[in-house]
């Protein structure tokens, strides 16, 4: 019988849903910035259809965050994602 490997579940900030921790976009913020994960540090965790929900996923990333500017935010969010794809 062959062996079943372990997948490493982890849950969208914005929906609360799991999903395997390969399938999610992982990002950290710093200093009230969003950054892609480089090893140091707290992150969470986005799915891919909360990236499509820009009012759900700002309100989710300000709380993240701890911040109030959500344009700029949302603009790094969508660098990131360009640069990631």
């Amino acid at each position: 019988m062959a062996k079943k490997f372990h997948r490493i579940i982890r849950m969208c900030i914005s929906c609360r849903e799991r999903g395997a921790q390969d399938e999610l976009l992982r990002i950290k913020c710093s200093e009230s910035s969003l950054e892609v994960f480089d090893g140091n540090g707290r992150t969470f965790y986005l799915c891919d259809t909360c990236l499509k929900d820009e009012k759900k996923l700002s309100r989710a990333l300000m709380r993240q965050c701890k911040s109030g500017d959500k344009d700029k935010l949302m603009n790094k969010l969508k660098e990131i994602i360009t640069d990631d794809r």
